[in-house]
């Protein structure tokens, strides 16, 4: 690998860590050229084939993980989450999308996945990212759709601890 500092094409590896679910090694590396020596890191991961993103309007285009990372860091803005706690929650989200093994996606149903970690993330980072997502007119048509996602998210959580007890 070539260095970023130097364009050297030798560089070393000092150390190699994987992540916690194994699906990014995490390298340290350092350039070999005597007026160099910097060190930087390098992340590998496996690329995998994200499906196509239905629009709003139609339109079809590439999923672009740089959108949900500016969307989901802008409603973590000034908040006390750290940065692996924002790639935990896109990479779950990309997890999800991945599940459906369909090859097409809409929008809406990834906002709704943006939705759902960042209300379990944190409640001002939810808001945030709801109030621009879903575009509201006014404050009250905002409190009447956080107070109906309030009642979802209840009735969800019954149902699960209704099925864990049966489980059990």
């Amino acid at each position: 690998m070539k260095c970023p500092y130097c364009n050297a094409p030798d560089t070393k590896v000092l150390d190699s860590r994987n992540s916690e679910d194994g699906a990014v090694i995490r390298r340290r590396r350092k350039c070999e050229s005597e007026a160099c020596q910097k060190r930087f890191t390098t992340f590998e991961k496996i690329e995998l084939d994200m499906p196509m993103v239905i629009k709003l309007d139609g339109r079809r285009e590439e999923y672009q993980r740089e959108k949900i990372k500016y969307g989901v860091e802008k409603a973590c803005q000034k908040l006390k989450i750290s940065t692996n706690q924002v790639e935990r929650v896109i990479e779950n989200i990309e997890k999800k999308i991945l599940e459906t093994s369909e090859k097409e996606v809409s929008s809406k149903v990834i906002g709704n996945l943006v939705m759902m970690h960042l209300r379990h993330l944190d409640p001002v980072a939810y808001i945030r990212f709801a109030s621009v997502y879903r575009k509201f007119q006014d404050v009250e048509e905002f409190v009447n759709d956080l107070k109906h996602d309030e009642v979802t998210q209840f009735k969800l959580q019954a149902a699960n601890t209704k099925d864990e007890t049966r489980e059990q």
